[in-house]
């Protein structure tokens, strides 16, 4: 079904679990259409579409395989999305120094984190509604200027990456009416962020979802936090 004004769609990049399933469903409430994408079968997601009967949509994607993303952009062309959210991340060697960061584990965590979400950007762009909004789950942690602690060096590097590059891509598109956000959840309990971590999913993604909703009326790009106020680069 395309998006209306009636029934406004957004199409979230790893909705199967923890951050990502959260905002489908708080998107859901709202009165929204979904399309999901996850990895398997059985997820939180086909959950959330047996809830909500005719208004989620679940599409296969390993972010990391292009030959995936090609076929994704191959299935939805004949859609127009209100909103597209790339939800990726993951992290390793926490407490090691960058110094000390395997090699392949570096390359793996930035493809993963930067690289293959600004590929799903790029080549979903045109999905897009040209008022529509486009955005990427970041974290406080990619702030550079926050940084006054060290340590989760090479997550915190792929977020900053991922940040200048949606910089760029929202230059590259700064005669557009549309808004692009890089996201800073907070620190949440979820498999990535740990049982010990100071939010729970309750206390981050409702607000989060009303701050995406907010800033789909403020063309340009922002670097916000789950209460709305901006994360300085």
């Amino acid at each position: 079904m395309p998006a209306t004004k009636e029934n406004p769609t957004i199409l979230i990049i790893g909705a199967s679990r923890g951050l990502g399933h959260a905002t489908a469903a708080e998107f859901l409430k709202k009165g929204w259409h979904v399309v999901g994408t996850v990895r398997g079968e059985n997820t939180k997601l086909h959950e959330l579409a047996a809830e909500f009967p005719g208004r989620v949509g679940i599409e296969l994607l390993d972010i990391n395989d292009t030959a995936q993303l090609t076929a994704l952009h191959e299935r939805l062309s004949a859609r127009v999305f209100d909103i597209l959210f790339v939800n990726a991340g993951t992290t390793n060697n926490e407490q090691k120094p960058i110094s000390e960061v395997p090699t392949d584990d570096f390359v793996d965590l930035m493809i993963t984190n930067a690289l293959s979400p600004m590929r799903v950007v790029e080549t979903l762009q045109d999905l897009v509604s040209p008022t529509g909004m486009i955005g990427a789950m970041s974290s406080g942690q990619g702030s550079i200027t926050n940084n006054t602690t060290g340590m989760r060096e090479v997550y915190r590097g792929t977020k900053a990456a991922l940040n200048m590059y949606m910089r760029s891509f929202a230059v590259r598109q700064a005669d557009t009416g549309r808004s692009f956000v890089l996201m800073a959840p907070g620190w949440v309990q979820t498999d990535l962020g740990g049982p010990g971590a100071r939010l729970t999913i309750e206390e981050s993604v409702p607000s989060l979802v009303n701050v995406l909703l907010e800033k789909r009326r403020r063309p340009g790009l922002e670097y916000l936090d789950y209460r709305g106020q901006t994360v300085p680069w």
